[in-house]
């Protein structure tokens, strides 16, 4: 025989498993809302239906697998990560490789650039070897040291 404080346990940990999966579960009326937060009549339905999944002994991912084909995945807050979903999961980090790979890119063509003028222009006129050091000297900018771009220091304060 169970003790008073046996159904107290057991009703707490059902209440805990309960909210939890509630938590992760999107309004289908609100849409911004948890099941757990709102108070829509089918978030009430959903509640229900899942303590009741759980006094039936299902576990939290059947629960989540049941309520995924009834409702559709995006009934889920986490949606999961297949071939269909990868696009948007992997997109923010394409992104920034890309804008680095171009930022990297105009940096260097930055800095190549004066040094192929400032040859292009030595080759073609006979300069002696003063005159082509002082031309490049002009021509040619000083190497970063580290400075922070004019927007950084903006918004940076410097």
């Amino acid at each position: 025989m169970e003790t008073e404080e046996d159904e107290v346990k057991k009703t707490q940990v059902v209440d805990a498993r309960a909210r939890n999966i509630s938590h992760n579960v999107r309004c289908t009326e609100c849409g911004s809302q948890s099941i757990e937060d709102s108070q829509a009549d089918i978030a009430i339905l959903l509640r229900k239906l899942i303590r009741d999944e759980i006094h039936a002994g299902k576990t939290d991912k059947e629960i989540f697998k049941k309520l995924e084909e009834d409702f559709g995945e995006t009934v889920l807050y986490a949606p999961k990560f297949d071939l269909q979903t990868a696009g948007l999961w992997l997109s923010p980090l394409l992104v920034a490789g890309a804008a680095a790979g171009v930022w990297a890119y105009k940096r260097h063509r930055q800095k190549t650039n004066v040094h192929i003028m400032a040859l292009d222009l030595v080759r073609g006129v006979a300069l002696t070897p003063k005159e082509k050091e002082t031309m490049l000297d002009l021509l040619t900018p000083p190497p970063s040291q580290g400075i922070p771009s004019s927007w950084w220091r903006r918004w940076s304060g410097q």
